[in-house]
């Protein structure tokens, strides 16, 4: 399943970071992506990461979360300076990220987005999240994964 890269994995080539893509066959049918690519590839549930956008006094903003839980989205909020975070409109977050929803990468985004990242991220050595396309997954370390993204790192799991 080779294909083209995406935004993601440019900058993460770009940037000279070290990584590793997991390619699955994505099921159209499944209900989550994150616990598809789990199941897929093996991998611990607790290392894999959704990307969710949403609207944090009326600005996107992106939440970084395990798979297997809720984005809080007051804790959204006071992470990225605001009162109040509610879910963004589909069309608008993959608008600002360019990525199609269940395949949106917390890297390489059209639009300069804040990013927010559940601190269980850095208990990790390594963790997972989408390389920006349905089927494809990253694996890098969180360090790596913060700085490219410029990201807060707070408890925003619920």
């Amino acid at each position: 399943m080779a294909g083209k890269g995406t935004p993601a994995t440019a900058l993460l080539v770009k940037q000279k970071v070290a990584h590793t893509l997991h390619a699955y066959d994505h099921d159209p049918r499944a209900e989550s992506y994150g616990l598809e690519a789990v199941e897929a590839l093996g991998l611990d549930r607790a290392r894999v990461f959704k990307t969710l956008v949403a609207e944090v006094d009326g600005r996107l903003a992106v939440g970084v979360v395990p798979v297997t839980g809720q984005l809080d989205l007051k804790a959204l909020a006071a992470a990225a300076g605001g009162k109040k975070a509610k879910m963004a409109d589909p069309a608008a977050a993959q608008r600002a990220t360019g990525y199609v929803l269940g395949g949106i990468s917390p890297l390489g985004h059209r639009s300069r987005l804040p990013v927010v990242i559940d601190a269980s991220a850095s208990t990790f050595e390594t963790v997972f999240c989408s390389a920006g396309r349905r089927g494809l997954e990253v694996e890098l370390a969180p360090a790596e994964l913060i700085r490219l993204t410029g990201a807060v790192v707070a408890p925003i799991a619920a």
